[in-house]
């Protein structure tokens, strides 16, 4: 599923983020941009709202890597042999790194790694997620997929809805049989750059940032977006999880880098201003509090379903209510876990939610 585009630009945030965009993107038809030496930068089209994904090259002595694919479709196939055919330098393509493993960044995986016959690095956790969940939804759908839902307070019709949406899903790829694994910490030599490995956590389970300390660069993924902010959702797999927790933790660790540091986001533009950036994401999730307390206590008590509608006033398509679903009850949940919200089980097994006394 690719991803859920917020804007999380409020006017507080976006008067104090002096981000800069010193590059002009390519055009999604196989053009390139030159980064820096050895550094491209390429955009797939995606047929979807948010219309294009960031890809980049990483030129090594003998051939180049590739960071996250585009979708399942044949315009990208068609674009990778372009792109193989006239930017490389004569160069093959030697390894694909995937940042996570929602399907624009990694749905041509399997294609890749057997069209060129490379390996596919991805962390342990990403890959396991992408062979569990990136593959057709069974039937009957599982019974905490609907049980997840109901209980979050979502109408019943809603939910064949949204089940419906997920059937008819396009873009779900064939999966690759293996991989090398990518770890926190770990350090990669490419073209005599040395790449250090930086695992966030909060949209994927263990999504892999790549940063150049020397050059001070970082392949961001959707850990860091310059205006829009990932989804970071509950979901049912993991249904008593703080998913938020988990991506403000990792705002802390990218927010230790270079503060002058070039980001290579996964959307929209390169840019620099990471510290001002990830001050605006926090404020951002912390508007998003405020508004879930607001409206639980206008209400007195809400399910999560009700509470949506404040934080997502715009009309919805099914599949992107269940990742606006998710997205409040990531909400919901670190106020939880904060404690200062207090969640009860009523009498028709919905969860409502009211502010802690």
């Amino acid at each position: 599923m690719a991803d859920f585009a917020r804007d999380s630009d409020t006017p507080a945030a976006a008067a104090a983020a002096p981000l800069a965009f010193p590059f002009d993107p390519p055009t999604p038809d196989g053009a390139v941009v030159e980064l820096a030496p050895g550094i491209l930068w390429a955009r797939m089209p995606m047929p979807m709202q948010l219309d294009h994904i960031n890809v980049y090259l990483l030129r090594d002595d003998d051939g180049w890597y590739i960071v996250d694919t585009g979708l399942n479709t044949e315009t990208s196939r068609a674009l990778w042999e372009q792109i193989a055919a006239t930017r490389l330098d004569g160069l093959p393509f030697k390894g694909l790194l995937c940042t996570h493993f929602h399907y624009d960044h990694a749905g041509l995986a399997d294609w890749l790694t057997r069209r060129f016959h490379i390996p596919l690095w991805m962390t342990h956790g990403e890959f396991y997620m992408m062979r569990a969940l990136a593959v057709p939804l069974p039937e009957p759908e599982p019974d905490g997929l609907r049980h997840f839902h109901a209980r979050a307070g979502m109408p019943a019709e809603r939910i064949d809805a949204m089940i419906r949406g997920l059937r008819r899903d396009p873009f779900l790829p064939p999966q690759p049989e293996s991989f090398q694994r990518l770890r926190a910490g770990q350090t990669l030599r490419i073209g005599g750059r040395s790449w250090q490995v930086v695992v966030g956590e909060g949209h994927s389970p263990e999504h892999a940032c790549l940063y150049c300390a020397e050059d001070r660069i970082l392949i961001a993924g959707d850990q860091l977006l310059p205006r829009i902010t990932s989804n970071v959702l509950v979901s049912s797999i993991e249904p008593e999880g703080n998913p938020l927790q988990l991506w403000l933790e990792s705002l802390d660790r990218l927010e230790k880098l270079a503060p002058d540091t070039l980001v290579l986001p996964s959307h929209e533009k390169v840019f620099t201003g990471l510290p001002a950036r990830v001050v605006g994401l926090r404020d951002h999730h912390h508007t998003q509090f405020a508004l879930v307390l607001a409206a639980l206590a206008d209400a007195g008590a809400a399910t999560a379903f009700e509470v949506m509608g404040q934080l997502f006033p715009r009309r919805l398509s099914s599949v992107e209510e269940m990742m606006a679903l998710g997205e409040t009850v990531a909400h919901l949940s670190w106020l939880r876990y904060d404690g200062q919200v207090v969640r009860v089980l009523d009498e028709d097994g919905v969860y409502r939610f009211s502010v802690a006394a």
